[in-house]
């Protein structure tokens, strides 16, 4: 048998056939990748043209009113559930001292803050119903985020404004309005006939709880601390006023009762009233604790409360709005007491959101009453 023998011309077109090949995968894999590419980019372009930039607050770290910075912020588009709302007024409150000084936690830092405003909705997510361009809601509670000009919410969290509410009132009384209303509906029923004690009367919360509360045939006494705030908790339906600088609260309070005490004591104050008010209680009463602006109040003994047989509570008013139908029950009823004439709300105070520093500083040294509102 012969030898067999492959020249070298033989293996020429199998060698030019792969590198044909070779290069036209290569060529294509080249292709595919460019048009992957230019779709990342179209999309990446797509995405930075519908992010825009606003102005509003944001907290790198904890601290006193300085640490509130004026920057730009970056808004997109609403997802599917959310609505783009540009604002009109921003609430300002004092749970915003609490998360700016650290007491109560946010998610992460830098934040923006704030928990209330009212404005008109600039766009809605896809799918949504129910909302539209151009409404005018609400909001109150849950996350921080209001100290903006425009602002990303969950539609279910945003309620209808009625067109008889201004959006600077609305954003002055929706969460203080709404805590009042859980405080005096449903965390204790407020009836006619009881005696209640309202600390820190002519501030944003007791201003609106004296109006409530003397609208439910209560008598009401209330503390603050100058005449010039007397004068405005008398007018809000404070029966008696106690000027606590110049008089001894627990003093009055048992004077004005004939020594019963109150069924209920409302304390947004904390550390400098706490133990007083427990006193003021008359037995099986109830002290509602529901801010601290003097501070964390000392720890209690559960004895203290046997003496009397004491309810004590810190509510929390997104426990009572955990619902959207608990929501819009709750707002709805504020709405139609200011409709009703019932509660008269007091924005005593505006400022440009670019001085919310300013508006924080003078909140927490008592130089204001009423309700404070930023504006965008």
């Amino acid at each position: 048998m012969g030898s067999l023998r492959i020249s070298s011309f033989q293996l020429v077109p199998q060698v030019y056939t792969h590198s044909i090949l070779s290069k036209t995968r290569a060529i294509c894999s080249l292709r595919t990748q460019k048009s992957l590419v230019r779709a990342l980019a179209t999309q990446t372009s797509s995405s930075s043209s519908s992010a825009k930039m606003v102005k509003g607050i944001r907290v790198h770290e904890h601290g006193g009113p300085e640490v509130l910075k004026w920057e730009d912020v970056e808004v997109g588009e609403p997802k599917e559930g959310e609505v783009r709302v540009k604002n009109k007024a921003i609430g300002l409150n004092f749970i915003d001292v609490y998360f700016r000084k650290g007491i109560y936690k946010t998610p992460s830092i830098p934040y923006i803050p704030g928990v209330e405003a009212c404005g008109v909705v600039t766009a809605v997510g896809p799918g949504l119903t129910g909302r539209q361009v151009g409404d005018v809601v609400a909001f109150a509670g849950g996350a921080t985020g209001s100290y903006v000009e425009e602002q990303i919410l969950p539609a279910n969290k945003v309620v209808p404004v009625p067109p008889s509410i201004d959006p600077t009132v609305a954003a002055s009384l929706l969460l203080k309005g709404m805590t009042a209303q859980f405080l005096l509906r449903r965390c204790f029923k407020v009836e006619p006939g009881h005696t209640i004690l309202v600390h820190a009367a002519a501030g944003g919360v007791g201003s609106l709880l004296c109006q409530w509360a003397n609208a439910l045939g209560a008598t009401v006494i209330g503390t603050v601390s100058t005449k010039e705030k007397a004068a405005q908790a008398k007018e809000d339906g404070c029966h008696h006023v106690i000027i606590y600088k110049e008089e001894d609260f627990v003093a009055r309070v048992t004077e004005i009762t004939s020594g019963n005490g109150v069924e209920v004591v409302y304390d947004s104050v904390g550390k400098d009233t706490f133990e007083g008010s427990l006193t003021c209680l008359k037995s099986r009463g109830y002290m509602v604790s529901f801010g601290q602006s003097s501070g964390a109040p000392d720890p209690v003994p559960l004895s203290a409360l046997s003496v009397k047989s004491l309810f004590l509570t810190r509510p929390s008013l997104f426990h009572y709005t955990a619902t959207r139908d608990e929501l819009l029950e709750t707002a709805g009823e504020v709405f139609a007491s200011v409709d009703a004439g019932i509660l008269r709300v007091r924005v005593n105070h505006t400022y440009p959101l670019s001085e919310a520093a300013l508006a924080h500083s003078d909140l927490e040294n008592r130089k204001t009453s009423g309700s404070v509102v930023l504006i965008p």
